[in-house]
C-alpha cells in the first residue's frame, strides 16, 4: 500500500479526520493504469483521487507537472485549489498547486508553460489549448496521473469526446500515464469505465444512507404549465424550517419567475438569492460567497449548481418541476447534507398533474437506485476534425500514428481508416467543393508528416478551439452606471421596444435601448415583466422514466387523490397508455376534430411526430390546422375526423429526411457542426464574430455545399446530428420498436381526461395547408352571403 507522508497523516489526525475505506483503497490502487471511483456526494471522492499523488510527491518531490486534474467547471477548479491547498499547506508539503482556465491571466499562463506546477487544475478547453503548443511534449514530459472529476457530466457531451482524444495524446507522450475518474451518479459503471479507458477498474464506495426524499404536499396542482406558483406558500414554509435550501429549476426562465413569486411572498424578509448561467459572473460570485458564509436561507437555481461546490450547511434541496432525469435528480439531492454518511433531504414539487405522476416515478427510481442514461453512440466526427487541426498546431504528425491514437479512444474504436482520411482531407483542403479557396487549404504533406500550410494560422485555430456552442447573447447593464446584471438572448432582445420590462436576477428592469451591443436598462419594480428567453436547456423526460410511468399506469394508482381521480376517469372514458401498445384518441371539441398520440417519447420526438403526422394527414386530405407536443403526447387538431392511423417506419424516416432537407433546423445544425469542425471561425485575431455574421457565413456555405457537393463530409455529419438532436428520431424509432403495429385507437365523443391538459399547453404550432385555404374560402362565402351576394 502507498503510504501518506507522516506530516500529512498527523495533520489529518489534528483535524479529527479519519480516511474513509474508499480513500484508503485508492492508495492501494495507486499503481493501477486506470480506476473509476464512484462515491456519494460528500464522500471525499476528490481527495481520494488526489491521495496517491500527495503520497508520491510527499515521498519524492518531482520537478515539473506530476498530476493533471480536469473538471467540467471553471469554478470547481478554484474551489478544489482552496480545498486541496489546506492539507498541503497544513502539512508543510512542498507541492505547488495551480489552476489554469479561461480566467487565468496571460502572465501566469506563460509562466505555467515555462515552469509547470506539480498539480495543475484545468478544464477540457484549457487542456486542448495547451496541447496545441510545440513545447507540449516538454510541458507534459513528467506527467504521471490524470484525474477527471464529475466524469459522468463530461461523458454525455462533445466536451467529453474532445477530452478523451486529448488523453490519448497525453498517453502517447507518456505510455505509463495513470487515469482516475471520479463520479457520484453513474447508471452503468462498466460503460463509464470503458469510456475512461480499456482495462479501467471500478471502485464502488459505500453509497451511504437512503436519501430522505418525498413529494411536497402543497394543494392541488394546475392541469398544465411549469411555474408551480401554487406551491409558493408551502415552499416558503419549508425555507423557514431549514437552515439553507437550494431550490432547483429545469430552466432559467422558470427560475426567474419562481424567484420573483417567492420574493413577493417573503413577508419575513428572509435572505434569498438566485443563481443561473445567464447572470453576470459578479452576481453569481456574490451569491456563492454569501452561501459559503451562511448568509442566505435559500437560493433559487438551475444546473449551474448541479456540480461541485461543497456547502455543508445546505440541509434541504427542493426540485421544482418534474426532474426529467433520475441521474440529474440524484446529483441535485446530493447537494443537501454534503457530508459522508449523512442522509440527503429533498422535496419534489410537481408543476402540474402529469408531473405528479413523473415525480412519483422518479421517487421510486431513486429508491431502487435505478439511474437513467441515453447511449452516446459513435464519437462525433466534427470533434475529430477539430482535434486533427489542433494536433497540426503542435507540429507535424504522421497520419497512421494519429489514426491509431484516435482509434484507441472508446468512442472512436470503430472509426474506419477511410472515415479518418475523409476528416483529414476536409481539414487539409475543405473538401471537393471548397478546395479551390486558399482560406481552407490549411494542411500540407511535407516529408511524410502533415503540417500547417501557414504556421501563422495556429493563432486563429487556438482562438476557435472548443465544442461548446454558445447561444448568441447580449450583456444587460444599468443605464449610465454600466453595472452588469447578466445576459439575455439576442433573439429576445430583438423583440424589445423602449419601455418594455423583463426579469433578470429576480429584478424587473425597463428596456431603454441598445448601445454598443449592450442592453441598457433601469430598475422598474412596479411593472409586470416579460420573461427573458434564457438559453437554459429544456430537458426531455428520459426513456427509463417514461417507461416507468407507463408501467405505473398498469398498477393500482398510489397517487394523491387529485391525480388518481383524474387518471381513473381516463380509464373509464378511454384507457391509460400501455408500455407495449400505442394509444391514439380521436374526438371532436370546440368545432374542431382532434387526434392525440401518446408516444411518451420526449418533447423533441413528440414535436417531430407532430410535424410528420400532420404532413401525412395533409396528404390524406384530413385538413390539419395545428399541433402541440409535450414529453408524453402530441395533440393535433383539424377539420376532418380521424378514424384510424398507422405509423410506418420507412415513411416516417423518409418524411423526416424530406422535411429536414429544406428546413432551418439543418442550417442551424450545420452552423454548429461547421464551427466545431473548424470551417467557420468564431473569433479572428482576437475579435469575436457576431451571431449574425457566423450565421450568414454558414448559410452561404450550406447552400453552396448542397448544390455542388451534396456528399460533403460536413453535410453527412449535419444529417446525423439533426436526426439525433432537435429531431430526436432515435426516440421515435425506439417507440416503434416498443409498440410494433399494436395500436389502440379510440374514437370518443368528447375530449378525454388525459388529453384535456394539452389544450392548455403553450407552444402551439400552426399548419399552413389545405385547412387554412378551406377556412378562408368559408369565411369569404359567409361574407358574400351576409352582403346579399351569395
Amino acid at each position: 500500500m502507498t503510504l501518506l507522508p507522516q506530516a500529512l497523516t498527523e495533520w489529518f489526525q489534528a483535524q479529527g479526520w479519519a480516511l474513509h475505506p474508499h480513500q484508503l483503497q485508492m492508495l492501494d490502487r495507486a499503481g493501477e493504469a486506470s480506476t473509476l471511483l464512484i462515491a456519494p456526494t460528500g464522500g471525499g471522492k476528490t481527495l481520494a483521487g488526489f491521495l496517491p499523488t500527495l503520497a508520491e510527491l510527499g515521498a519524492a518531490p518531482a520537478k515539473g507537472l506530476h498530476t493533471l486534474y480536469i473538471s467540467p467547471l471553471k469554478a470547481l477548479t478554484s474551489d478544489i485549489r482552496r480545498n486541496l491547498g489546506r492539507p498541503v499547506e497544513g502539512a508543510g508539503l512542498a507541492i505547488r498547486i495551480e489552476d489554469r482556465t479561461g480566467d487565468t491571466g496571460y502572465t501566469q499562463r506563460r509562466r505555467q508553460r515555462a515552469d509547470p506546477p506539480h498539480i495543475l487544475l484545468t478544464t477540457p478547453e484549457s487542456l486542448a489549448l495547451l496541447l496545441t503548443y510545440e513545447d507540449a511534449p516538454r510541458i507534459f514530459a513528467g506527467l504521471q496521473r490524470v484525474i477527471v472529476d464529475e466524469i459522468h457530466a463530461l461523458a454525455e457531451s462533445k466536451r467529453g469526446d474532445q477530452l478523451m482524444l486529448q488523453l490519448a495524446r497525453l498517453q502517447a507522450m507518456n505510455p505509463g500515464l495513470r487515469r482516475v475518474g471520479l463520479s457520484a451518479t453513474v447508471e452503468d459503471p462498466g460503460a463509464l469505465a470503458a469510456w475512461l479507458g480499456a482495462g479501467t477498474g471500478v471502485l464502488m464506495a459505500d453509497p451511504g444512507p437512503e436519501p430522505d426524499i418525498s413529494m411536497l404536499e402543497a394543494g392541488d396542482p394546475p392541469w398544465a404549465g411549469g411555474g408551480a406558483a401554487y406551491a409558493i406558500p408551502a415552499v416558503l414554509e419549508e425555507v423557514k424550517r431549514h437552515r439553507t435550501t437550494l431550490i432547483f429549476h429545469n430552466t432559467r426562465a422558470q427560475a426567474e419567475i419562481f424567484f420573483r413569486n417567492l420574493w413577493m411572498a417573503n413577508d419575513t424578509d428572509l435572505p434569498i438569492g438566485i443563481h443561473h448561467g445567464s447572470l453576470s459572473r459578479e452576481q453569481r460570485e456574490r451569491v456563492e460567497a454569501a452561501m459559503a458564509a451562511g448568509a442566505l436561507r435559500a437560493v433559487v437555481c438551475t444546473g449551474s449548481l448541479d456540480l461541485g461546490i461543497d456547502w455543508g450547511d445546505v440541509d434541504l434541496v427542493i426540485q421544482v418541476g418534474a426532474p426529467k432525469n433520475v441521474k440529474r435528480l440524484v446529483q441535485r439531492i446530493g447537494r443537501a447534507n454534503h457530508r459522508y454518511n449523512a442522509p440527503s433531504k429533498a422535496l419534489l414539487v410537481p408543476a402540474n398533474r402529469m408531473e405528479v405522476v413523473e415525480c412519483k416515478a422518479a421517487l421510486e427510481a431513486v429508491k431502487a437506485r435505478d439511474l437513467d442514461g441515453e447511449p452516446r453512440g459513435r464519437g462525433p466526427r466534427d470533434v475529430l476534425c477539430q482535434h486533427i487541426l489542433a494536433t497540426a498546431c503542435a507540429g507535424g504528425f504522421d497520419a497512421g500514428a494519429l489514426y491509431a491514437e484516435v482509434a484507441s479512444v472508446g468512442a472512436y474504436a470503430d472509426l474506419t481508416r477511410a472515415e479518418f482520411d475523409a476528416c483529414l482531407d476536409f481539414v487539409a483542403t475543405g473538401g471537393y467543393a471548397l478546395r479551390a479557396y486558399d482560406r481552407w487549404q490549411r494542411l500540407m504533406l511535407r516529408g511524410g508528416l502533415w503540417t500547417l500550410r501557414d504556421p501563422r494560422a495556429a493563432a486563429v485555430i487556438r482562438q476557435n478551439l472548443g465544442t461548446i456552442i454558445e447561444v448568441e447573447t447580449l450583456k444587460v447593464s444599468l443605464k449610465g452606471r454600466g453595472a452588469p446584471l447578466g445576459e439575455i438572448e439576442e433573439s429576445f432582445a430583438a423583440t424589445l421596444t423602449p419601455g418594455d420590462t423583463f426579469l433578470i436576477g429576480g429584478e424587473v428592469v425597463r428596456f431603454h435601448g441598445l448601445r454598443e451591443m449592450t442592453v441598457e436598462v433601469t430598475r422598474d419594480p412596479g411593472r409586470p415583466p416579460k420573461v427573458a428567453v434564457f438559453n437554459g436547456t429544456k430537458f426531455a423526460t428520459s426513456t427509463q422514466l417514461s417507461d416507468r410511468i407507463l408501467r405505473m399506469f398498469q398498477e393500482p394508482l398510489d397517487l394523491p387523490h387529485h391525480t388518481s381521480d383524474w387518471l381513473n376517469l381516463q380509464r373509464e372514458v378511454s384507457q391509460l397508455p400501455r408500455p407495449d401498445r400505442l394509444l391514439m384518441e380521436s374526438f371532436p371539441h370546440d368545432g374542431r376534430e382532434h387526434l392525440c398520440v401518446y408516444g411518451f417519447a420526449g418533447r423533441n420526438a413528440q414535436q417531430t411526430l407532430g410535424l410528420l403526422l400532420t404532413k401525412e394527414m395533409e396528404a390524406l386530405s384530413l385538413a390539419p390546422l395545428g399541433f402541440v407536443a409535450t414529453d408524453y403526447a402530441t395533440l393535433i387538431w383539424g377539420l376532418e375526423p380521424v378514424r384510424g392511423f398507422a405509423l410506418d417506419r420507412a415513411r416516417l424516416r423518409e418524411g423526416v429526411e424530406t422535411w429536414l432537407a429544406g428546413n432551418a433546423v439543418m442550417k442551424r445544425t450545420f452552423r454548429n457542426v461547421a464551427i466545431v469542425a473548424g470551417l467557420i471561425e468564431r473569433s479572428h485575431q482576437g475579435r469575436r464574430k457576431s451571431g449574425r455574421q457566423a450565421t450568414f457565413s454558414s448559410d452561404i456555405l450550406y447552400d453552396t455545399l448542397r448544390r455542388f457537393d451534396p456528399g460533403h463530409l460536413l453535410l453527412e455529419i449535419t444529417r446525423e446530428e439533426a436526426m439525433r438532436g432537435l429531431v430526436d428520431f432515435g426516440r421515435i424509432e425506439a417507440l416503434l420498436d416498443r409498440v410494433g403495429d399494436r395500436v389502440d385507437f379510440r374514437r370518443l365523443d368528447r375530449v378525454s381526461p388525459l388529453a384535456a391538459p394539452l389544450m392548455l399547453e403553450p407552444g402551439k404550432v400552426p399548419i399552413h395547408g389545405q385547412a387554412r385555404e378551406r377556412l378562408a374560402e368559408d369565411a369569404a362565402r359567409e361574407m358574400l352571403r351576409a352582403a346579399g351576394l351569395g
